[in-house]
């Protein structure tokens, strides 16, 4: 009788459990597919903005992750290259790393978004700060007793464009070997990437840093504006920018190129090996919305430049091509 109980038992749990198994497992199946974790990384020049877009889009989609990653451009462009590491989206703060390093085998487009502009950022704790100025910045940082710090050019955009900047200043201001004068001098005190240098900046440990003026509004720091024919930020100045380069690493182990001087662009977008494509479109699409993600860009201080023209419109998946047009 015992037994007879039992098996009676059994056979009415099975049933039941046969009903609800799928019931869960259905379940779960659409809360993941109202989800997901979306693998962002980004330049370090980002980290303000895209740490609020993210909140944001994470607020209006429930269930859904976004890891953030920051580092050099060049390095987040290279995890993806040379370590093949899973990425949903990357943001570099230069668009050209992008076109170098991912496409055409680890990404098919490249969308422009922001511009910014170098700056030279320091405290009221900075040696000399009260008297530095557009004039005499380069005077400032040569004295022996001021320290100051700028991030790896081979890793960096921020690294390279200081150097473009340093060039620049040059012949702007007719001083023959000004850029090897600088360059020789404090390189204890580079980086990887230049929100590495803020802790050095507010610990006193140095007393200058050649950055963005957005990180600079960002943070609350005093900055210097430099003239528009130096700072990288105006693309009238194009032709005067490219007119002096530096060598950084290519593509290969042991490969250099010639990195041109151009107005300051960022660029974004979708990998190859992204896990989540469908959701990384519309994360980026969120980004670039004039209303949403761009709206954060402005006020951090860094000014949209969506719609911009682009050499690979075809491959922009549709639901992004209203942020960029063909290129002439």
């Amino acid at each position: 009788m015992r037994v007879r109980v039992l098996s009676v038992f059994l056979a009415v749990a099975i049933v039941f459990g046969s009903i609800l198994l799928p019931s869960c497992g259905g379940g779960e199946r659409a809360k993941e597919s109202a989800g997901g974790t979306l693998i962002v990384f980004h330049a370090g020049s980002l980290s303000v903005p895209f740490k609020r877009i993210s909140r944001i889009f994470m607020e209006e989609n429930p269930g859904v992750a976004v890891r953030l990653e920051s580092a050099g451009s060049r390095s987040c462009a290279r995890k993806i290259s040379d370590l093949g590491r899973k990425c949903d989206v990357m943001a570099s703060a230069d668009y050209t790393v992008i076109d170098a390093l991912l496409i055409p085998d680890h990404a098919s487009w490249n969308i422009k978004f922001a511009s910014n502009e170098m700056s030279i950022v320091y405290t009221e704790h900075s040696k000399r700060h009260g008297e530095i100025d557009a004039g005499n910045w380069h005077e400032v940082l040569l004295d022996r007793g001021v320290v100051f710090g700028r991030s790896d050019p081979d890793a960096d955009p921020c690294g390279y464009r200081a150097v473009l900047t340093m060039k620049l200043a040059g012949k702007y201001y007719g001083e023959s070997g000004l850029a090897a004068r600088l360059l020789e001098k404090d390189n204890r005190f580079i980086r990887p990437k230049e929100t590495d240098l803020l802790a050095l900046l507010e610990t006193g440990t140095i007393d200058y840093i050649f950055l963005y003026r957005s990180v600079a509004q960002q943070h609350g720091l005093e900055f210097l504006i430099l003239p528009d024919e130096i700072n990288l930020k105006r693309p009238e100045f194009a032709d005067d920018y490219g007119t002096v380069s530096v060598e950084i690493s290519g593509k290969k182990p042991g490969e250099k190129i010639m990195k041109r001087g151009d107005p300051m662009v960022y660029g974004i977008t979708i990998p190859s090996n992204s896990p989540s494509r469908e959701l990384a479109r519309k994360f980026v699409d969120f980004i670039l919305d004039p209303a949403g993600g761009m709206k954060v860009m402005k006020e951090a201080g860094q000014p949209s430049m969506v719609p911009s023209p682009s050499g690979t419109y075809r491959a922009i998946p549709d639901r992004l091509k209203k942020y960029a047009r063909p290129a002439a």
